[in-house]
């Protein structure tokens, strides 16, 4: 016997009344035509389906079941709703199914028909071109369905949303609530916000007004961005307060999750708070407080005394040192591979060279953090492949993981992890914050290197600002092996003076983002100091699809050449990729030329 949840609806069942249930048959013996194309099945096939409903007397395709050429919608209850095709080449509408001369099988079907013609041409004073609930263009999709009578629209995506006509014991409320058969053009009293897209409900006794997908927002939440619990509030008291994901101002009309810790005034908008990158989807409301709690921390090293430690990705133990003004660019720092500055303290093992900066060497071992709905684990390995979430770099450095189910990928660099929420950058006027409530079709380009951003980005919280973590995550700060001094960041300049690049000789447009030393007057590009290796540690060896990959300082008197573009590698660091089909190591001058190699098939017919 068929589970009537697993049987799909009869879209001609009325919204007002228990829905009509399809029955499926496979191989059916059908005489009557498909009630959407009209069309018959004249030969037996093996995987034939044919779905029908008893109580209305009309049977479907398999995939016409979905577009009947009459509905009753909940969103316009008063008249029947006709399927209409547009001719993309003519611009014809009309009710005539123009494809029912066979079925998705390929057997002959009728000619197409309806019970009635009606036929608009192209230039006529009636236009349909939008949908007359959500609002977008039909443009796209040549199939909509119109009231004959008053000439109401739905598009496709809105024919397929069936909301009930009444929600009887609703979560948000302590009424019942009713369907708006109009689109709501006012702010939701749940989020506050207004999308005319989404069917909305209403309790006209206490003038309440809310999003079918409002109505379940879940009261009791945990964010990693708080260490305490939200709860969903209706109002707040008339406090002006930020929203601490996307820092605009936060009404006291509508709700809003707010912490109830005394002396916390920490607020969050509703889509905010329960974004699916922000939050985990776990709803604590009948949970003690006591499940939010979770293993302690374990400290990242053990101090031994007169200034050694012994440091928990790290077999030996390391002495805290100083440069003291003496200049060593070859110093890198094991977990951000940035440089040891002449005025850093860090943490040295002399028996393999090993290097942390002091504020690196003490990183917790698990955090939450805003890039992240989950908690992540410090992993120290060095020889696993790794590629920064955030900012799309590989390094060899520390990285936080996340050790959930479903989120093993998921990965954040030293640099990317010590980013502020909410800080002033160098390169504006106004603080930046961590914008996490993004979407892969958002055209949101970067200011500094005008490259789109596809994921986590730091956004402006007054103005359109936008920069890319790779961009925001350059350091103010850095030497260069060939200076003295450190290099600044210059974040561009309005200037007619000509700047020269102390790498590639090339001239360097000083509107852009450089490096320069005002005492000794050097400037470089970005790109020239960096490369596409700077995050790889010398001496790093890791595993890629194709083999075995080590790190090698690129510092002798002849510069090697790479294998893939002929040219000598001109950064500071090269590859070298070793796998069972070659028979000598080849040397790659960045990882563009390594990922080019893995495409072609020469490489495994080497001599």
């Amino acid at each position: 016997m068929e589970d009537d949840r697993e049987r799909p609806r009869c879209l001609l069942s009325h919204p007002a009344h228990p829905p009509h249930k399809l029955s499926v048959k496979v191989n059916p013996i059908i005489r009557s035509g498909c009630f959407t194309c009209g069309g018959k099945r004249t030969e037996w096939r093996e995987d034939y389906i044919q779905y029908y409903c008893t109580t209305c007397g009309v049977g479907f395709h398999n995939g016409c079941h979905k577009r009947p050429r009459r509905i009753t919608h909940p969103y316009h209850l008063q008249h029947l709703l006709t399927l209409f095709y547009r001719d993309s080449e003519t611009g014809i509408i009309s009710n005539i199914i123009p494809d029912a001369s066979c079925d998705i099988y390929g057997n002959p079907l009728v000619q197409g028909k309806s019970d009635f013609v009606d036929i608009i041409p192209p230039k006529s004073d009636i236009i349909f071109d939008k949908c007359c609930w959500c609002g977008k263009d039909f443009e796209g999709d040549d199939w909509f369905y119109r009231c004959l009578i008053c000439s109401f629209c739905l598009d496709l995506s809105c024919a397929a949303t069936l909301p009930p006509l009444t929600i009887a014991n609703p979560k948000s409320h302590h009424h019942s609530l009713l369907l708006l058969t109009r689109p709501l053009s006012v702010p939701c009293d749940a989020c506050g916000l207004v999308d005319a897209s989404k069917p909305s409900y209403a309790c006209f006794q206490c003038n309440y007004m809310v999003h079918q997908n409002c109505m379940h927002l879940p009261r009791v939440i945990k964010i990693t961005r708080h260490p305490h619990r939200l709860y969903h509030t209706p109002y707040r008291s008339p406090v002006t307060s930020s929203c601490r994901v996307c820092y605009k101002e936060v009404s006291v009309k509508y709700g809003q999750y707010s912490c109830h810790h005394e002396d916390c005034s920490y607020v969050v908008h509703s889509k905010c708070a329960t974004h699916r990158n922000v939050w985990d989807g776990t709803e604590l409301e009948w949970e003690s407080e006591e499940s939010d709690k979770t293993e302690e921390d374990i400290a990242p090293f053990k101090d031994l005394g007169d200034g050694f430690i012994e440091h928990f990705g790290h077999r030996h133990r390391l002495k805290l040192k100083k440069d003291h003004g003496v200049l060593n660019t070859k110093k890198q720092c094991r977990a951000c591979i940035y440089p040891i500055l002449s005025h850093d303290q860090f943490y040295h093992c002399r028996k393999c060279n090993y290097s942390l900066h002091e504020v690196c060497a003490g990183l917790s071992r698990k955090l939450d953090h805003a890039l992240h709905n989950h908690t992540l684990v410090l992993d120290p390995t060095p020889w696993r492949f790794k590629l920064c979430i955030a900012c799309l770099r590989e390094s060899t450095g520390y990285t936080y993981v996340c050790s959930k189910t479903g989120c093993e990928n998921f990965m954040l660099d030293v640099r990317c992890i010590s980013v502020p929420e909410c800080f002033i950058h160098k390169s504006h006027e106004h603080s930046v914050f961590i914008s996490t409530s993004y979407n892969i079709k958002d055209e949101i380009l970067c200011k500094c290197c005008k490259k789109r951003c596809f994921g986590p980005h730091l956004q402006c919280t007054v103005c359109e600002f936008v920069l890319c973590y790779p961009c925001g995550t350059i350091p103010v700060e850095i030497n260069y092996k060939f200076d003295k001094h450190p290099l600044t960041l210059s974040c561009g300049e309005s200037t007619d003076d000509i700047y020269w690049c102390e790498v590639c000789e090339t001239q360097l447009d000083p509107r852009e983002w450089f490096y320069t030393c005002n005492k000794c007057c050097i400037t470089i590009h970005l790109e020239c100091l960096f490369g596409s290796s700077f995050f790889m540690k010398p001496g790093s060896v890791y595993e890629r699809g194709y083999g075995i990959v080590k790190v090698f300082r690129n510092n002798s008197n002849t510069r090697p050449f790479c294998y893939e573009c002929k040219r000598r590698c001109t950064s500071s660091t090269y590859f070298g990729g070793h796998m069972e089909e070659w028979t000598r190591t080849l040397v790659f001058c960045s990882f563009e030329c390594q990922h080019s190699i893995m495409g072609r098939a020469d490489f495994l017919l080497l001599n």
